[in-house]
């Protein structure tokens, strides 16, 4: 891949529709590398391990339900700096306390609550903008990223209008997602795209494309209540248009699945897919994260499978 190190990366990169329309996607070539990438590639034993103690650093603990109490985000945020039991710790000769999750993410009413409980070990997600549906008006979208950074959250994941997209109008998708980040400043933007609302794959590339010239400093594929989520066809268009601009402008941009991702063998998937596509450098919590809230029971399960060779019930491990 080549790199433009010398290159003044920016946070705004000006609209440039001419890329953004001659945009195509091959939906048979997805198809066929995403269904050899399963066969292909497989990981086994300690290495397996490895891999899954890298995605539990990658993960954003999510807790984005109606019945959200202080309770259940004490549970999350308690699991989060300690998502592997000791005991399987010490059986993989890891250092107790020494494995966290990338980031807590909850609604702006329990970020207060979360760091409280969290003391800046690791970093706080907020959903924004409207979330899940981002229609509600610009002016409270734009006061929720001020509400949130103001109680402490770290991060911003903001919806983006799926309206604009289905429309072409890629103007106002980028004034929009330019005005959240400048709302944000140094706090850094998830922009959700809410893949399946977005009808094609050419859409999720083009919206990609727009929200990275915008400044976000990722892309998320969804917010998790969509019809479809994260999947590894809109997954790859994603990290294919990351790489391009990449290429293009020496900028890394980092990438968020979400939604659908609840077994370590699909997260497995998704972290070869990245690694393949983008490289080893962008597996880890700077550049990649997943965006789940029961991932970390079946990591869990795996790991003490291998320690133990046999499987726990979910009780056992449950996150609460």
């Amino acid at each position: 891949m080549k790199k433009f190190n010398s290159m003044t990366k920016k946070t705004f990169y000006n609209l440039d529709t001419s890329w953004v329309n001659n945009t195509q996607i091959n939906l048979s070539a997805v198809e066929r590398r995403t269904s050899t990438l399963t066969k292909r590639r497989t990981v086994k034993k300690e290495f397996q391990v490895a891999w899954l103690l890298k995605a539990i650093t990658l993960i954003d603990l999510t807790t984005l339900s109606g019945d959200d109490t202080f309770g259940k985000v004490e549970r999350l945020c308690n699991k989060a700096l300690n998502p592997i039991d000791d005991y399987i710790l010490q059986d993989l000769g890891i250092e107790n306390n020494s494995v966290r999750v990338g980031a807590v993410c909850v609604y702006h009413h329990l970020i207060k609550d979360c760091t409280k409980l969290i003391q800046n070990k690791i970093p706080i997600a907020a959903v924004s903008t409207g979330f899940p549906a981002g229609l509600s008006s610009y002016t409270t979208r734009k006061k929720e990223i001020s509400d949130s950074i103001k109680d402490g959250a770290d991060e911003i994941d903001i919806v983006i209008n799926r309206g604009y997209v289905l429309q072409n109008n890629w103007k106002k998708l980028y004034d929009e997602v330019r005005s959240f980040k400048e709302t944000a400043g140094k706090t850094k933007i998830k922009a959700i795209l809410g893949v399946g609302d977005l009808e094609t794959l050419r859409n999720v590339a083009k919206a990609s494309l727009v929200c990275m010239m915008a400044g976000a400093d990722f892309i998320k594929t969804s917010t998790g209540k969509e019809s479809i989520n994260a999947n590894l066809n809109n997954s790859l268009v994603m990290l294919r248009m990351i790489r391009d601009f990449y290429t293009k402008t020496g900028k890394k941009v980092g990438f968020k699945p979400a939604g659908g991702i609840s077994t370590a063998k699909s997260v497995l998937e998704f972290l070869i897919l990245v690694a393949e596509e983008l490289g080893f450098e962008w597996v880890n919590p700077k550049l990649l994260r997943i965006g789940a809230s029961s991932l970390l029971i079946d990591i869990e399960r795996q790991l003490y499978h291998y320690t133990s060779g046999r499987y726990a019930n979910k009780e056992k491990l449950a996150i609460g």
